[in-house]
């Protein structure tokens, strides 16, 4: 972020706290006459003292950041809790060794720029590790057209062709629409009329509510969100979370760790 961007930000930050503090004001606190004097001072106090803006984003930003890093704390603490619901949930899409002894769970939505940098690293984990499961989690976080796709997948999944059509999406060399998606799911292989059917079936309905209901009991704040762990893994056993996009050998070690 440019600097001028981090001032100007922060510019607004300040003048809207000014002006919530006015507003907040009952009217026997305070005339609208106070009021805009009061956010006048307030403005040009930051015109001549720049530097505060800096100041106030960048306690904004250390702000931001713990509370990021205390959510990843919380999440990897209560994550062997939901051994079951992460590795052994009904009809969730896997690939690699459906017996593997190490699982690696990926919440993804197929709009994440990051997720798509992660679809060849997962292929490339797979290929490398033929004793490791991986569990793909649904998780449209990026508006209609990810609910759609992630409905698609699933119903990709029930005819048994979920790594192609889901291989598919990842890798659309053009922002994905719903006209796309029917045609790669075509190219994939799929019967669309069926395909069409089952998106809207209770089954695909109630896998898309299970994957958003335990993202958030996990607290997941984003995708990708990966986690790892011992496929017998029985809510003793520790799982490793790993936010964020990563390269093949980060994930591999955590991988390793497990064996």
């Amino acid at each position: 972020m440019k600097r001028f961007t981090k001032i100007a930000l922060a510019a607004s930050i300040m003048t809207m706290t000014a002006s919530s503090f006015a507003a907040n004001t009952t009217s026997s606190d305070i005339s609208p006459a106070e009021r805009a004097k009061i956010e006048t001072v307030v403005h040009e106090y930051l015109i001549k003292n720049p530097q505060v803006l800096v100041e106030v984003m960048q306690i904004l930003q250390r702000k931001q950041v713990d509370q990021a890093e205390q959510t990843v704390k919380q999440t990897q603490q209560i994550a062997a809790s939901f051994a079951n619901a992460l590795f052994h949930q009904t009809n969730d899409p896997i690939v690699g060794n459906p017996n593997g002894k190490v699982t690696v769970v990926e919440f993804f939505d197929y709009q994440c720029p990051h997720c798509v940098e992660m679809a060849p690293i997962m292929g490339a984990i797979i290929k490398a590790n033929p004793d490791v499961k991986v569990v793909y989690k649904e998780f449209p976080i990026r508006g209609p057209l990810s609910e759609f796709a992630a409905r698609a997948a699933l119903a990709a999944n029930m005819q048994g062709k979920y790594d192609a059509f889901s291989h598919a999406l990842l890798n659309s060399n053009a922002p994905l629409t719903e006209d796309s998606i029917m045609a790669m799911a075509k190219a994939s292989g799929l019967d669309v009329d069926k395909l069409k059917k089952d998106m809207d079936s209770p089954a695909v309905k109630k896998q898309l509510k299970d994957n958003i209901k335990l993202a958030q009991d996990l607290k997941l704040f984003g995708t990708p969100a990966l986690f790892v762990g011992k496929t017998s893994a029985i809510g003793k056993d520790p799982i490793s979370y790993l936010p964020g996009r990563m390269e093949q050998n980060q994930l591999q070690d955590s991988i390793n760790k497990v064996k």
